[in-house]
């Protein structure tokens, strides 16, 4: 019987050092490529860094992170638990972007005066400052939905040239459509910035999802939502409209993660099996 006990006690010291021994699960899910938004999934307890800076986790050992319009093509992505460690490369697609060279605009069309500069740069802060939020909500989690209807005018990275002078990349994905149709939250999340009357953008929302990751909705006619609201998935937000410098009704909408300004035209990718 002693004899019975002891090769038992064994056999689950043998199970545990086989257990401790086990590597570290990683599945990374999204397009590795320039503009991308990354979620990858470890285990409870794990830290991570992309190229030597620290990544948040969640409880759940999900990490989430991207990439901006120029990124580096080489990246690392280290993953640990106690003296258990991953090392993942990360190789990226480069891109191409669509570019426009017009020539012979007047520069009084494409150059604001002081003035609407120095508004510009005031509500610039306030957009950059509603985006510094940082909660551990899990939104990204949920499989996104389209915000709106409508054929896509304008895409993420292109960029006009305008008297040889290089205009700011675009960084949202364009949906065009009729004044007033409805745009709703795609994801989960919390209103961190709802503004009628932004000098670029017009009427402007911002929806935190946790974890560094939040969207915006350029050039609305109307606002459903104010700064503290819970919004969830399908909740109407606002209205397209053509508020701000647009020349045509239809809604940008834009993801970031932090300050890095990613493609929405992407995020399905995250959810494919």
């Amino acid at each position: 019987m002693r004899k019975m006990i002891v090769a038992a006690a064994l056999a689950l010291c043998s199970a545990n050092v086989a257990s401790a021994d086990e590597p570290l699960s990683l599945e990374i899910k999204g397009s590795l490529t320039q503009g991308a938004l990354i979620l990858a999934k470890s285990e409870p307890g794990v830290t991570a860094t992309l190229n030597g800076e620290a990544l948040q986790v969640t409880e759940q050992g999900y990490i989430v992170f991207g990439f901006p319009r120029k990124a580096e093509l080489e990246n690392t992505l280290v993953v640990s638990k106690g003296e258990k460690t991953i090392t993942k490369e990360l190789k990226l697609e480069p891109r191409e972007y669509k570019i426009d060279r017009v020539d012979g605009v007047p520069q009084k069309t494409v150059t604001p005066d002081p003035e609407q500069v120095k508004r510009a740069r005031k509500e610039a802060e306030k957009v950059w400052l509603a985006r510094q939020k940082e909660t551990t909500r899990t939104d990204f989690l949920t499989a996104i939905t389209k915000p709106a209807e409508g054929r896509i005018s304008g895409v993420y990275g292109s960029q006009r040239i305008f008297n040889g002078e290089p205009r700011n990349p675009h960084y949202g994905e364009d949906i065009a459509g009729p004044t007033g149709t409805p745009v709703k939250a795609p994801w989960p999340g919390e209103v961190v910035l709802a503004e009628p009357d932004l000098f670029y953008s017009g009427g402007t929302i911002i929806i935190e999802h946790g974890y560094k990751v939040n969207t915006t909705y350029l050039h609305l006619s109307e606002l459903h939502v104010e700064v503290g609201d819970k919004v969830e998935q399908g909740d109407s937000i606002g209205a397209i409209g053509a508020t701000g410098r647009a020349t045509g009704p239809h809604l940008d909408w834009r993801v970031n993660w932090g300050n890095e300004r990613l493609d929405p035209a992407l995020l399905p990718q995250l959810y494919q099996d």
